[in-house]
Formats: C-alpha cells, structure tokens, sequence
C-alpha cells in the first residue's frame, strides 16, 4: 500500500468503528459521502487490502500503442534524427498529425539512442534588465554567420532585428556577408513594414562605431543613416548586455536550419523569400505579449526618393576651380552650372548607392555631373566578417578565368630592342 492509502485506511477503520462520521471522513480525505460509503463496504469484505486501486499493474487507457510508437520513432529516426525533443514533437504534429507531449518524446529519444540528456551547466549570474515596455521602443539587431545551408550553399550571414520588449523577430535578411549593405538593406524593409523604431541596440562593431581613439565622435554609414531617421542607436560592452538577440540566434542556427532543410533551400534569394513565413511562425511561437500594448514605432517622414539617399554610402568632396572632383580612381565633372562658377571650393556630398550609382548633393540640390576619366576600382576594404566571403568571390573568379599561357615565342615574350625571345621567368 502506498502512504496515501495508508492514511486512507486509518480514516476508514474509524469510520466502521462508529467513531468517525462519513460526512467527517469525506471531508478529510477530500472524497465524496458516495465514495467513502464505496470505500467502507470494501474495507468490510476484504480489510485494509481492499482499499488498494484496482488499476495498479494495469496498462492505463490513454497508453499509447506499441504500433503507433513505432510509427513516431521511425519517422524521428528517417526526418528528425539530429532534431531536439521539443522541435522533434513539433515537427511530429505540425506534419503528421501525431500529437504527443514533449516529455514523452524526450524518453524515447533517450532511449533510442536519438538523443543524448546534457547536464544543465551553472548559469553564470548577471544583472538582470527587464524589458522595454512597449513595441518599437527598443530593437536589438545583430549579424549570425553560419553555415545555413549545411553545405547545400554558400556561408552567408543572417542579419537579426528583434524586439526587446516581445522578443519577436520584426525583420530577417540573408545577405553573403555582415556588412553595411546588409544592414541597410535589412533596415530599409525593417522601416517600410513596422515604422521608425525609438532605438537601435548593437555591439561596437566598426559598422556601427568608430572605435578609433583619435577619430572620436565621427558616426559610421549606418549611424550616420539613423541619426538622419532619427533613431538613437546605442552600442552594449558586452555580448550578455544584448541577450535577447544572442539567444535568438542560437535559436535561429537549431530551427531556422532544420526548415531549410526540410523545405531543400540551398540559396540566398530562395531563402529571403521564404523568411517571412518562418517569422509569422517564430513569433507565434515565442513572442509574448509587452506590457504595455503601445506600438512606439513612428511613421516614416521621407519621400521613396530621399529615403534611397539616406540609406546609401555618403562620402564628402571639394570641387576644384573646373567643378571637378575625383571618386574611386574616375574624374567627374558638374553640368549645367553656367559661367560664373559660383560652387568652386564648395563642399558636395556624393550619395552612393550599392549598386554604383552615383548622386552629386550640395545643399540638398541634385547636381548633374558627367564622367571625365575612369580608372580602375580601388580594392575594397574589408574586416574580420567580410573577408571570407572575398576570398570566396576571388577563387570563383580565379576558376572561372581561362587558364592560358603564352608560348615561347610570343610577341609578349620578345624583346623591346631585338627580335629574340625574352628568357622565361623561372
């Protein structure tokens, strides 16, 4: 007997001994009058071994059948193998219908060899920051690289906005590299589908601050962008400071690789254009409700036109006595300015878009302006997040250029002064 139905006896025997009323004992037990009179008859008949559940050592009637385990187990085991237990039992109602707890998925993973327990390790302790109360007040936004397409296609990076005070993902981007394109571009669709947020939470990566001592003060491209949009960006000292959004992406690279898997998506742009469905999902899954139900992002104030110059690449020149002004090894020269030369000496801002374009400024006036020499293009500049992706760019060149050799005798080979072959290079 267990220790329950033990002290159950106890009341029961005071109850045939007349010294204990059932009203009492129903009380006590927390039983029915009906259930108690139940329980005195068989206390009667057969003494306290009668009190003992007759389901005990008895399959219970939701157990779930040998066949049906079998049926779970093997399309875990053939889809879902390296899937945790709570995705695993997702995946298993979401696609087949087969509604289980998490829990029970968890053992028999265990005990197949699918999955393996892993000791919780000691959390080291950090001050709390409880959320922002509204939506739009605060999002956190980082660059995740990864291998995404699990060899299927290029390493590339995910580019994370997500909210402080919801935790749901307000924007998703696929881009080659974490780069100030990437997150223009990212910014551009996050300002289009939700409105200009109250602030910007980054780490100090050189895309959102200038981390040269002598050089303080100055704002980077995308800085510059927001201070125009009037959004405050802020930059934490530490990784934890922005746990929301690390968490995310540790979330992001289990889940997010798993559905392009399953879905067979192996490039950027197929990608892209299945990330909106996967946010609805995330964010029903996850996002939990803000404090207050104010949505705190603002509506945009710029034109199509100049919201396009404002999230480009803006450099500053000074034009010549001849209006011209040099930019990436070319010449330019300003149209249409008449005979007085009035802008000499004046300070032009260049606005350039990512893919070439160039718009002259000054004073908020467009400037018409024609090429005079074009030179070769500067190499580009890169850090510790883009560089693999240009040594990616630079081999595909190198495969796809032809591997040919002149011979001996060529023209090239020959001498300036003579017309004898030029020795070879060792």
């Amino acid at each position: 007997m267990s220790r329950k139905e033990v002290d159950r006896a106890g009341v029961i025997r005071l109850v045939v001994e007349k010294q204990l009323q059932q009203k009492e004992a129903a009380g006590q037990l927390g039983l029915s009058v009906r259930q108690i009179k139940r329980l005195v008859r068989r206390y009667r008949s057969e003494g306290p071994a009668g009190l003992v559940s007759r389901h005990r050592g008895k399959p219970p009637n939701n157990r779930i059948s040998d066949a049906r385990r079998r049926e779970m187990l093997d399309l875990v085991r053939s889809r879902y193998a390296d899937f945790g237990p709570t995705l695993a039992c997702e995946k298993l109602a979401e696609c087949h219908d087969h509604r289980i707890s998490v829990e029970t998925v968890r053992q028999w993973m265990i005990a197949e060899g699918l999955w393996k327990p892993r000791a919780r390790k000691q959390a080291r302790i950090h001050q709390r920051r409880p959320r922002r109360p509204c939506l739009g007040e605060l999002v956190q936004i980082d660059g995740s690289p990864h291998d995404w397409f699990e060899g299927r296609g290029p390493h590339c990076t995910l580019i994370v906005f997500i909210d402080d005070a919801t935790s749901a993902l307000l924007a998703l981007r696929f881009a080659p590299a974490e780069t100030t394109q990437a997150y223009m571009e990212t910014l551009d669709g996050h300002l289009h589908q939700h409105g200009r947020p109250a602030a910007f939470y980054s780490d100090k990566h050189s895309i959102f601050r200038v981390n040269h001592p002598q050089r303080e003060g100055e704002l980077t491209q995308f800085t510059r962008a927001l201070k125009t949009l009037d959004i405050e960006p802020i930059h934490a000292n530490t990784p934890q400071a922005k746990g929301r959004v690390e968490r995310a992406n540790q979330t992001l690279q289990d889940r997010l690789v798993k559905e392009l898997r399953l879905r067979d998506i192996g490039d950027i742009d197929t990608a892209n254009a299945f990330l909106p469905e996967f946010i609805q999902a995330y964010n029903r899954r996850f996002a939990v409700s803000p404090q207050n139900p104010t949505d705190a992002h603002r509506p945009l104030l710029h034109s199509p036109e100049e919201l396009a110059q404002i999230l480009c690449l803006h450099h500053t020149r000074t034009l010549s006595k001849n209006l011209t002004f040099q930019f990436k090894s070319s010449e330019y020269q300003l149209q249409g300015q008449g005979r007085g030369y009035r802008l000499r000496g004046a300070r032009i801002t260049l606005c350039e878009a990512f893919d070439g374009t160039v718009t002259v400024l000054h004073a908020g006036h467009r400037l018409d302006y024609r090429i005079l020499v074009t030179g070769e293009p500067p190499a580009p500049l890169d850090d510790e997040k883009s560089v693999h992706h240009t040594v990616e760019q630079a081999k595909l060149r190198q495969r796809n250029k032809p591997n040919w050799k002149p011979r001996a005798d060529h023209p090239w080979r020959r001498s300036v002064k003579g017309d004898s072959p030029a020795p070879l290079d060792p």
